[in-house]
């Protein structure tokens, strides 16, 4: 009989087929429009590259989960807002 471990990490990193939660909503507005084309246009190479397509986006994302630090985008703001004044002279 088989045994299945229980998830009880849902609050740490939420996942759907191997996808954070952002990444697999992305991944699912690339089929559903892929869906529209298919749909409106009846040719065989459409409907080929756009399953390859799909399958290379979930391939790309699926490595991207796995390591996040290869697309580093820089924080513009600041961790701390301050009002203290930076500069040792005084103009009052």
């Amino acid at each position: 009989m088989k045994k299945y471990e229980v998830y009880r990490n849902i609050r740490k990193r939420a996942m759907i087929m191997g996808l954070p939660i952002s990444l697999f909503a992305l991944l699912m507005v690339s089929v559903i429009g892929s869906m529209l084309v298919i749909i409106f246009s009846f040719s065989l190479g459409v409907i080929v590259a756009l399953l390859l397509f799909n399958a290379l986006l979930f391939g790309a994302l699926a490595q991207w989960a796995k390591n996040p630090h290869l697309l580093f985008v820089p924080k513009v703001f600041p961790n701390m807002i301050s009002n203290k004044k930076l500069s040792p002279f005084s103009y009052a």
